[in-house]
């Protein structure tokens, strides 16, 4: 009787040792799916990132779609510093800016430019007429040339451009009534002038961009030469293809 009991004890306790192998062996399988799902589930919300060798392949697609157009149309204004006659000293003035840019290849363009800019004159001293101090001048530039852009990345462009053409002169518009020549400044007329300038681009898109252009500007109002020195700054649109 003493050996039944042992027995029917011993698989009790055999049995109670398999219960609890068995769901200690469930619950670390429970945990290893959970940290499997946990692992997944943070790979999905942090994707792969991008390689090298794929991010520079994408600069590179941008840069050729940006500097693949054909056509580039600026507009803005900026500042000129100008001498408005032979003994005057050098005045400020406001300027717009126009040009369209026609590319033959990505780096070399031709282009077509357009300006003008207004100030007040400074009359010089001794004051002749000194109810007229500071009479109001224009000038108006047409030019044409080539750009060309030494240069490029994915946001930022750098070009050289020189362009020569006509100025056109008013002078006397503020004289009231009095010659341009009597106040000391240039006669009014059409002479020749030219330009250099850097230009500095800033690429949003691949069509859209931000220009600033420091600038020379040489005319030849009065029969000498007259250097002046200003920037132009706006946007361009980019369009077509090469």
């Amino acid at each position: 009787m003493c050996d039944v009991r042992k027995s029917a004890l011993r698989w009790v306790m055999m049995g109670l040792a398999a219960g609890l192998a068995a769901g200690a062996l469930a619950t670390a399988h429970a945990q290893i799916g959970a940290s499997t799902t946990i692992q997944r589930n943070r790979k999905e919300a942090h994707p792969r990132r991008e390689t090298n060798a794929s991010r520079e392949a994408r600069i590179q697609r941008t840069i050729d779609e940006t500097y693949a157009h054909r056509w580039e149309v600026f507009g803005g204004g900026g500042y000129l510093r100008f001498r408005s006659g032979p003994n005057t000293k050098n005045n400020n003035e406001v300027s717009w800016a126009t040009a369209a840019n026609y590319y033959l290849n990505p780096k070399l363009a031709i282009i077509g430019d357009a300006r003008g800019s207004f100030g007040y004159a400074h009359q010089q001293l001794p004051l002749q007429y000194p109810q007229i101090p500071s009479p109001q001048i224009n000038e108006y530039t047409f030019m044409g040339g080539a750009s060309y852009r030494f240069y490029r990345k994915e946001k930022v462009a750098l070009s050289a451009q020189a362009l020569g053409g006509m100025g056109w002169g008013i002078f006397s518009g503020g004289s009231k009534g009095l010659s341009s020549t009597a106040l000391g400044i240039w006669p009014d007329g059409i002479k020749p002038a030219f330009s250099l300038g850097v230009s500095a681009d800033y690429n949003f898109f691949p069509n859209l961009a931000l220009r600033f252009t420091p600038t020379y500007v040489g005319t030849n109002f009065g029969g000498t030469v007259q250097n002046n020195i200003g920037f132009n700054a706006g946007v361009i649109y980019r369009f077509g293809k090469q």
